[in-house]
């Protein structure tokens, strides 16, 4: 094709209105390695995390007092559920962290999934930028001179992944590091060869916030934390939400509507290309509310069933221990329930992200199991949920624990009947 003079807002002989220069920021900004999408998204999450400003490292005196507070945590969270928290006894179980550096570990922990969200939603995207008519591309010639829409459009689709994988990453992750307690602020499973991870600086922003007691609250942040790295590490637990986290983020399909609808409302004849471009791929309902498919909305329930045992079991364990040992326990507990629910949008649009709802509705779900089945079968009842996998409750059991324990083992009680269950009057025996 031959070059037109002139035609290109930035001067010059670009065909393409001053596009190829936007493809050279975006290629210079995130290379053609994804490696180099990699580290790029890196950068993001840290200035993202830490706000653009300076961050120091942990005090060692903080480091050595929450490593004290990890031992106490470690001994009591064993005890009480009577599993082995992985790493339990060395120096690096819990390890106190800045924002910046919980972030890059959080990157590394969450990349396969990342990998997976980027490969099927940058599939997805890709055949929507495909199905554009030519009717629209003809409307959108304009925008791009003598140039032809749809070898840009092309161009575009090859550079989804990479640029997805660094935007995505690196601006989700660093939104959860500015509030994260600790590695598992999602109940995600991460390598047990690595520490969990304290964001002190979170911890202690929040204790002052509430006038929390700091060493009431970084042991309860140790408690929480560490209760959540022992069931996480229970192998048929950590493999059945690995398994429903790989399936939710290779799950997203096509919607010829949804991406065509946004190009569209695009102007890539200025710098600001680029920008646009990052707003487009961070827009939730274009990510979400256009793409998610039929087969994601089917395994949601079952991901839902899971997380909402974890997150009540977690809590639980936190009740039974943090009464006992925190005369501040009440306050506390209300502060990091309200805490966790009340969170931003930027954080509840990642856990969508991943197909999880953290809500007030899944917290008072979970509780409402536990306490349904220590109330009919004693506090022993609820080993069986790390015994086996096909000990794991199904959605209708959550609603209804004594059909668990009917299931699961010989409970003497009568389980619940299905809310929607029909009782027959009496027959009329004289009749």
């Amino acid at each position: 094709m031959a070059a037109v003079s002139g035609l290109g807002p930035f001067g010059g002989d670009d065909p393409f209105g001053g596009m190829s220069a936007m493809f050279n920021q975006i290629l210079g900004t995130f290379g053609a390695d994804p490696s180099q999408g990699w580290d790029q998204a890196k950068q993001l999450a840290g200035a993202t995390a830490n706000e653009g400003s300076a961050e120091s490292n942990v005090d060692p005196l903080d480091r050595m007092r929450l490593a004290d507070l990890a031992r106490v945590a470690e001994l009591h969270v064993t005890q009480t559920t009577g599993l082995t928290v992985p790493g339990a006894g060395t120096a690096t179980t819990v390890s106190a962290v800045n924002r910046a550096q919980w972030a890059d570990a959080t990157l590394d922990a969450y990349r396969p999934l990342f990998e997976q969200l980027t490969s099927s939603l940058g599939t997805a995207m890709r055949q929507q930028l495909a199905d554009i008519s030519p009717e629209d591309l003809e409307a959108m010639g304009p925008m791009f001179g003598s140039g032809d829409p749809r070898a840009f459009l092309d161009g575009l689709g090859k550079m989804l992944g990479p640029v997805m994988l660094s935007m995505m990453a690196g601006s989700t992750v660093g939104h959860l590091g500015r509030r994260a307690f600790g590695s598992y602020s999602l109940p995600i499973p991460r390598p047990l060869a690595e520490p969990t991870l304290i964001v002190v600086s979170n911890v202690d922003e929040f204790g002052r916030d509430w006038s929390i007691p700091s060493d009431d609250l970084r042991l309860a942040v140790c408690l929480e934390e560490l209760t959540h790295r022992v069931v996480l590490g229970v192998p048929h637990v950590r493999g059945t939400i690995e398994e429903l986290l790989a399936a939710h983020a290779a799950g997203f399909t096509t919607d010829a509507a949804g991406i065509e609808e946004r190009v569209g409302e695009l102007h890539f004849d200025s710098p600001e290309g680029l920008d646009a471009l990052q707003e487009l791929l961070s827009d939730p309902n274009v990510v979400l509310g256009a793409i998610r498919s039929p087969a994601q909305e089917e395994l949601l329930p079952k991901l839902d069933a899971v997380v909402t045992v974890v997150e009540g079991y977690v809590d639980w364990v936190l009740d039974q221990i943090g009464g006992r040992l925190l005369t501040s326990f009440g306050q506390l507990a209300e502060a990091m329930r309200r805490r966790r629910v009340e969170t931003d949008q930027a954080s509840r649009f990642v856990e969508r992200l991943f197909g999880l709802e953290l809500t007030q509705d899944t917290l008072d779900r979970g509780s409402a199991f536990m306490h349904g089945v220590v109330e009919r079968a004693g506090p022993h009842a609820l080993d069986r949920l790390w015994s086996d996998a096909a000990n794991l409750p199904t959605p209708a059991e959550i609603e209804a624990p004594g059909l668990w324990l009917a299931r699961t083992g010989d409970d003497q009680t009568l389980p619940e009947l299905p809310r929607d269950l029909e009782i027959p009057d009496f027959p009329d025996l004289d009749s």
